[in-house]
């Protein structure tokens, strides 16, 4: 009994020693969206037995390369990344890398060599920019469109794609003109208030359509026009992208008309990726690529709301 007793605890003891830590350098919780992501991490993680150690890095870069390098010196498995911004990185990811720790981005890219990271997971970032413009171009009203823009944290590739992608869809059409454009850094009083100064500027009315490139900034534009006394939704269109729970309550309202799906579950293909890599050295693609949907009012938003409301945003 003794010898069993001793086997199984050896058994145990190996089991736990080869369990993977890895290391998540998150941005923040500057919206909903960002709040899901965290937790559907967590719950994934801890689905498949991996030691998550997180690092909230309260949307500073420089507590982002911090935690790399902590996760470094812990000697960690693996490293998530979302981060903050895309220039910067080389020195800390190339630290990973002499550590032969993998890194993964999740949901943003780096402006550094591919060769210093295993794989990065996200939506194609101008693609959704082009479906929300594309969305505008087909159902702005009759004659000349105006819109605002409330632009993403200044320097992140979701802010530079998101633009990029919108321009490319409404260039050919010289009735949709960009008045005004300035960041509201993700987050809901940045739209807020971005969008009273929007509405300060430009007579409301000369306003034909908003487009956020995200739908926490986009609510706190709807609050905005309706403390203006404006019909949100209806005197002036709302596009957004991310489709967080509140955004399908908004479009059932009739408060917002559109909004392009960015999954918030990018940890489930990110530990497919390293559990291959780890089992065998199997490299991914450097380019993992999730789902995007475009969501009208026309899609029962009410049901999509009680579909996503409990999943962390």
């Amino acid at each position: 009994m003794k010898s069993i007793l001793l086997a199984s605890a050896a058994i145990v003891a190996g089991t736990a020693a080869s369990a993977q830590t890895v290391g998540f350098s998150q941005i923040g919780s500057e919206s909903g969206w960002r709040a899901a992501e965290t937790t559907l991490t967590r719950q994934q993680a801890e689905e498949r037995g991996i030691d998550l150690r997180f690092s909230d890095a309260q949307q500073r870069q420089e507590n982002q390369i911090s935690a790399i390098r902590s996760f470094v010196a812990q000697g960690v498995d693996a490293i998530l990344l979302a981060p903050v911004v895309a220039t910067g990185w080389d020195s800390v990811l190339e630290e990973a890398a002499e550590a032969e720790i993998p890194v993964v981005l999740l949901d943003r890219l780096v402006d550094s060599s591919d060769e210093l990271y295993l794989t990065a997971v996200g939506s194609d970032l101008v693609h959704e920019g082009e479906v929300a413009g594309q969305w505008l171009v087909d159902n702005k009203p009759e004659g000349e469109c105006r819109v605002v823009e409330l632009q993403g944290t200044t320097g992140s590739s979701p802010a530079i794609d998101r633009a990029t992608g919108f321009r490319n869809a409404i260039e050919g059409n010289a009735d949709i003109e960009i008045v005004r454009s300035q960041t509201g850094d993700f987050t809901r009083s940045g739209g807020k208030e971005v969008m009273e100064s929007f509405l300060q500027a430009e007579s409301g009315n000369d306003i034909c359509a908003l487009y956020a490139h995200n739908d926490d900034m986009a609510l706190g534009a709807i609050q905005a026009i309706t403390e203006a006394g404006m019909d949100p939704g209806g005197d002036i269109l709302i596009v957004s992208i991310d489709a967080v729970p509140d955004i399908f309550q908004a479009m059932a309202n009739g408060d917002a008309n559109a909004t392009v799906e960015l999954t918030p579950n990018m940890a489930g293909p990110a530990f497919d990726a390293l559990e291959a890599y780890w089992a065998d050295g199997t490299e991914p693609e450097k380019f993992i690529q999730t789902e995007s949907r475009l969501y009208t009012q026309a899609d029962d938003p009410l049901a999509e709301y009680e579909a996503r409301k409990d999943l962390g945003y």
